[in-house]
């Protein structure tokens, strides 16, 4: 006989159980295949033709300074974070880079309270993500004081995909500055 009242287990093939086990890697490829077909749409709508990859950092020195910090933040962060993510947790070195990370998303953050023109000369729903990173930085880092370490790492990973990946990729799209940075068509 089988019990009716026993939990059961999620198939290996249904999406919840996809989620718990590979939650951030499905993020990752929705984010990037989402990048792709909007970069795709407005290129195709200005025209262009191949796309092609080439570094040209001069443009970077023409922008503000504010600017040249909220970029500057931004890669620090993504490499930190990316160390952060793949590295072994809680030790010394954790904490140290732990911390570092703390500062660059705070500039990355703050610095972009201070830059329009994704939306004219007003706010973005772009930095709805800075503002939350403002309030969830201090939150995640009390978690970690008082050893909740669950709720410590559930805050900071979703501050990484989120201002990292998500915000990050926006910056990537047609026509802003990061793509004039590396890419030509």
């Amino acid at each position: 006989m089988t019990d009716l009242a026993a939990p059961r287990s999620a198939s290996p093939f249904s999406f919840r159980h996809l989620q718990a086990r590979h939650g951030n890697k499905l993020l990752v490829a929705a984010a990037i295949t989402g990048y792709a077909f909007l970069s795709q749409a407005m290129l195709a709508g200005q025209g262009t033709g191949a796309v092609k990859l080439r570094i040209d950092l001069s443009p970077l020195l023409e922008v503000s300074p504010i600017l040249q910090a909220h970029i500057a933040g931004a890669l620090l962060s993504f490499a930190i974070g990316t160390a952060l993510l793949l590295g072994v947790k809680g030790r010394l070195h954790h904490r140290v880079l732990g911390y570092t990370w703390v500062v660059t998303m705070s500039v990355t953050a703050i610095s972009s309270f201070f830059l329009t023109g994704l939306n004219g000369d007003s706010y973005s729903l772009i930095h709805l993500l800075s503002g939350w990173t403002v309030i969830v930085l201090p939150m995640a880092l009390v978690a970690a004081r008082r050893r909740d370490i669950a709720k410590h790492r559930k805050e900071m990973t979703s501050m990484f995909f989120g201002g990292m990946l998500i915000a990050g990729l926006f910056s990537f799209l047609p026509g802003r500055l990061m793509w004039h940075l590396l890419f030509t068509a």
